[in-house]
């Protein structure tokens, strides 16, 4: 089970995201090659890099960043955020080189485009659902309902062929809730992909109960975390050590 490290990048800077608002980013970090690095020295074994310019106002003016982290690190690289065509995706595996790329809402309102992607790149799409407390997939960040559900979308995407999926319920601070744990565990009844948790464990008993979530004698294949380690909830040596990554 992998700990993926979180990078939000806004502007050129490493940030937090309170309820997926870019209005209301916290800068963390004007370095963000520079915290990459470090969070391969504490023994993060991914990163997960989100461009929030290019998904809240298609801007890809973070990219050179994004190649300069895939350069600086020796771990795998996956990216998100703005993602929404083949350009965007070759551009993020061939140019910049990362190892996976996420995709959101144009995986589900295009699923032609999902499908020739899953065919060209290999187990090199995934695909990251934000979803309400009622299972219903969140957009705009976090404001809206799209009047999609989880499991509907879950069995479409799944006969693509994507490498995965990055759950996380909108509008919480937890993943670790019942409806949270919930909703992951609905993800794992549904498809047979890799599931990950995409953040939210506040201490290591969440990081517990994402370890020991099964169904179907499936369990999530990774845990997203950034905030909880820089702010000492627990550490990259300690989560690696439960998590078994």
């Amino acid at each position: 089970m992998h700990l993926y490290a979180r990078i939000n990048i806004l502007n050129g800077r490493a940030v937090r995201l309170p309820k997926g608002d870019v209005r209301e980013a916290i800068s963390l970090d004007s370095d963000p090659v520079g915290r990459a690095v470090g969070w391969v020295r504490k023994g993060a074994d991914r990163l997960l890099v989100v461009d929030l310019d290019a998904a809240a106002y298609r801007d890809t003016k973070n990219r050179p960043l994004l190649r300069e982290i895939v350069e600086a690190v020796d771990i795998p690289v996956h990216a998100a955020g703005g993602v929404r065509s083949a350009g965007d995706v070759a551009c993020m595996l061939e140019d910049i080189g990362v190892d996976q790329v996420g995709m959101g809402t144009a995986a589900i309102n295009d699923q032609v485009q999902l499908w020739e992607l899953c065919r060209d790149y290999p187990e090199k799409i995934f695909v990251s659902l934000d979803v309400l407390p009622n299972e219903e997939l969140a957009t705009r960040g976090w404001t809206a309902g799209s009047g999609r559900y989880l499991e509907e979308v879950l069995i479409e995407l799944s006969s693509a062929g994507v490498a995965g999926f990055h759950v996380q319920q909108a509008n919480r601070n937890t993943l670790v809730e019942p409806s949270n744990l919930g909703i992951l565990a609905a993800a794992l009844q549904v498809v047979t992909e890799p599931v990950i948790a995409s953040g939210g464990a506040r201490d290591i008993a969440d990081l517990i109960s994402l370890r020991d979530l099964e169904r179907n004698g499936r369990r999530l294949q990774g845990v997203v975390a950034g905030r909880e380690i820089t702010e000492g909830r627990f550490t990259l040596d300690e989560a690696r050590a439960l998590l078994g990554g």
